[in-house]
């Protein structure tokens, strides 16, 4: 079995039984960047063959607080599946993660495909419908997120779920690099963020991952979400909590917790 399928195999099932495994990096001391991408291509191989829709991606390590955070000095990314998808105002079960941590981002609907190479900003807004508020739900199968990029890039990008809210917005007129953000956890503010800490502009964030899949014949659809980074660290998800997260002109999201 290749390090891609044995990795890939460990990791859907420390996702299923909640038990988290070493880092592939200690595991598989040589594991590339390369292997880590076909393993996460790999898993949802696997899901979509056991019925899984893809419905977009996410874009992770796009601020310097994210990547300070978790020891990374470039993004990735992975993908987003229906049945990881939340709906504005039910609450999320904690059972369903490991140890999850919650990001507040600005999502993108496309109404066009985009594929790389050479994609540019202007064919981002050319491909994009409207933006809305979204938080994800990122979680490791790692234990204790002693992770490096071969690890999340390999885990999915660390993604396991999202929920957007707001209301959908053109983006005429809207300056994405200096949108704000209010993060609030039950009723008290815990951080703020502006566009500009998701690679400068998510607009060039979006464009850098349609370029990053072209690498592997992937690209992002009409119709697909995609999660652009995010404006601020990630925060730990206790039992009971509510996250709410407030944008200039684009509404606000809001996602609440329980065992």
């Amino acid at each position: 079995m290749s390090i891609v399928q044995e990795a890939a195999s460990r990791l859907l099932e420390a996702e299923e039984t909640k038990n988290v495994i070493e880092p592939l990096t200690v595991s598989y001391p040589g594991i590339t960047v390369d292997e880590a991408y076909y393993t996460q291509l790999e898993i949802i191989r696997k899901k979509v063959d056991n019925g899984g829709i893809i419905v977009g991606k996410k874009i992770g390590a796009t601020s310097k607080a994210i990547q300070n955070m978790f020891g990374v000095n470039q993004p990735d990314y992975g993908h987003l599946l229906a049945d990881m998808m939340y709906v504005e105002g039910e609450t999320i079960s904690l059972e369903n993660f490991i140890q999850p941590k919650v990001e507040f981002e600005i999502a993108f609907i496309l109404k066009k495909d985009l594929k790389g190479p050479n994609v540019s900003i202007l064919d981002v807004v050319e491909a994009t419908d409207y933006i809305v508020p979204a938080i994800e739900i990122i979680d490791s199968r790692i234990g204790n997120w002693q992770i490096k990029f071969e690890d999340t890039v390999a885990d999915n990008g660390s993604s396991a779920a999202a929920m957007i809210g707001g209301k959908p917005t053109k983006l005429d007129a809207i300056d994405l690099t200096h949108i704000g953000m209010v993060a609030y956890r039950n009723g008290e503010m815990i951080d703020s963020g502006a566009g500009a800490a998701v690679l400068g502009n998510p607009l060039r964030s979006v464009a850098w991952l349609a370029n990053s899949l072209g690498k592997y014949d992937v690209a992002l659809k009409a119709g697909e979400i995609v999660l652009s980074g995010a404006l601020t660290s990630a925060i730990e998800v206790q039992d009971g909590d509510t996250f709410t997260a407030e944008f200039a002109h684009i509404g606000s999201v809001t996602a609440s917790f329980k065992r």
